[in-house]
């Protein structure tokens, strides 16, 4: 549900600040998901975002289905949506999977933070997806 106005150009310099502050805003972080898009690497901020309603999950029931959930979308080997992460992260996750805590997906998502941060961060900084929303709505 959106009201029409996708953010406001002072919101969008913001977003150049910090890559914290880019998440931390909906429409910046829609605005990122839409630029990973046109590099098919949606795959990295979808793991970040499950990551993040991951650790408001209540109840050990819940804990265990989303942790099961992202398992299999985002880790395991030909997961649909394989997200990069090293051997060792891997494991990690693949071990504790069958008793996940809230912070069983902490190292991978501060991984996958770090990447998009050098990586897609930066290049998003000069997209048009970001300099048009530096400039505003445009009038033609």
């Amino acid at each position: 549900g959106s009201s029409g106005s996708s953010g406001s150009p002072e919101e969008a310099v913001k977003w150049g600040e910090s890559f914290d502050k880019l998440l931390s805003h909906r429409d910046g972080l829609e605005a990122f998901t839409r630029f990973l898009k046109t590099e098919f690497s949606e795959e990295n901020i979808e793991f970040w975002i499950a990551c993040e309603d991951f650790k408001k999950s209540k109840g050990p029931q819940q804990i265990h289905l989303k942790a099961k959930a992202i398992y299999e979308k985002f880790i395991q080997t030909d997961a649909p949506k394989e997200v990069n992460l090293d051997f060792h992260t891997k494991e990690v996750i693949t071990n504790s999977i069958t008793q996940p805590t809230l912070h069983s997906f902490d190292a991978a998502q501060s991984r996958v933070y770090q990447l998009m941060e050098q990586d897609s961060y930066t290049r998003f900084l000069k997209s048009d997806i970001y300099l048009d929303l530096m400039s505003g709505p445009s009038s033609g």
